[in-house]
């Protein structure tokens, strides 16, 4: 009997001597009350004055432990079936929390149908999430892909217990939402801290803003290559009638309308033969088939591949096809024509939108990994 009590307590202590997500604690544990202090304090965003305000849901006001807490569950892979994908394992924070793989990849190798996007920025978006839109609220973006068999394949229930048995998640839930046992957790308040800390992930100090919102003269002028890219760009200035403007479609400081379009990258012979109908497979209305969401631009040169499903791998690709028009749809964007490109405008616009690259965010130490 003492042999088998001496063993029971050496295990134990291995289990709780254990690091990263391997810390979670045996069955036999009681749900005890939770040692630590409710005293929440506001997070406050920096939002430079050129970008939109955030809408802030009112039932998940951004603390200062809840995006930590989130940023903590963002990192962590205990999130998925077998411990090996995280979210930031499609989310890159050097890509701008983008993908380099043109599909997402899952647990066990699995391959998604569409290219992870960039988070950028994603607290903005105000007309639904993911390439199709089928979403509202970060909040319930999140709750997602841990059920996705081609993503984390786990359920919440089992990833609800695997927290409440971690020697530090309790305590950090206690933190930021005031639960007062472990049993108390639950994949809202997973997802809530989630959501809160992407909505701290905003890009809005780049050379382009430096010059031309703030004024910084630190940051310099547009090189003449610039420049002309500029006029490219924005369909109000260019000079080349024919061609349509980038802005159109990708405007205002978050270079992006948020919006749902056909862009003409598909061959169909009809509205019917999307093979991803996209924005109309969540609407169910036969004009929205093949829409995406349109991309923000920002930190465009660092998100490669591009398009929903990850085709083009290069600016350059991009650009050849809507300077070909794309292909014919009974509902393809109005913006959508055939332009002339010569070599020095592709290069010229290129140089442009690397102006909007925003190295300070993507190597912004809060929003890196906490476990590194």
């Amino acid at each position: 009997m003492k042999y088998n009590i001496n063993i029971l307590f050496f295990t134990l202590a291995f289990l709780l001597s254990c690091s990263g997500d391997e810390l979670v604690m045996n069955d036999v544990l009681k749900d005890q009350k939770i040692e630590a202090a409710y005293t929440p304090e506001a997070y406050q965003l920096n939002i430079p004055k050129w970008l939109p305000e955030m809408e802030i849901p009112a039932d998940n006001p951004l603390t200062k432990a809840g995006v930590e807490l989130g940023r903590h569950l963002f990192y962590d892979p205990i999130l998925s079936l077998d411990s090996t994908i995280s979210c930031a394992s499609c989310h890159l924070p050097e890509l701008s929390f983008a993908d380099p793989n043109r599909l997402g990849v899952g647990i066990g190798g699995a391959i998604g149908d569409r290219h992870a996007m960039s988070l950028v920025n994603v607290g903005f978006y105000t007309k639904g999430l993911f390439w199709d839109g089928r979403v509202k609220t970060l909040e319930e973006q999140a709750l997602m892909p841990i059920e996705d068999h081609r993503e984390m394949n786990e359920n919440w229930k089992q990833v609800e217990k695997k927290l409440a048995r971690h020697p530090n998640y309790p305590k950090m839930f206690r933190e930021a939402f005031g639960i007062e046992y472990p049993s108390q957790i639950t994949k809202e308040l997973a997802t809530k801290a989630i959501a809160q800390f992407e909505r701290t992930l905003i890009s809005g100090e780049s050379r382009f803003d430096k010059i031309v919102f703030a004024n910084d003269l630190d940051a310099g002028f547009l090189t003449d290559s610039e420049e002309r890219g500029r006029v490219l760009y924005f369909f109000e200035e260019s000079q080349v009638l024919e061609h349509p403007g980038c802005s159109h479609c990708h405007n205002g400081p978050l270079f992006t309308d948020n919006a749902f379009r056909n862009n003409g990258i598909e061959s169909v012979n009809s509205l019917k033969d999307f093979p991803d109908k996209g924005f109309g497979g969540f609407t169910k209305q036969l004009g929205d088939n093949g829409k995406f969401r349109v991309p923000t631009l920002r930190n465009i040169e660092l998100t490669a591949p591009y398009m929903h499903d990850g085709r083009f791998q290069t600016l350059e690709e991009v650009l050849d096809h809507y300077s070909s028009g794309g292909h014919f749809a009974e509902n393809l964007d109005a913006n959508i024509l055939p332009f002339t490109l010569s070599a020095r405008d592709k290069q010229d616009l290129i140089n442009f939108l690397k102006m909007l690259t925003d190295t300070n965010f993507v190597n912004n130490p809060d929003l890196q990994n906490p476990f590194k």
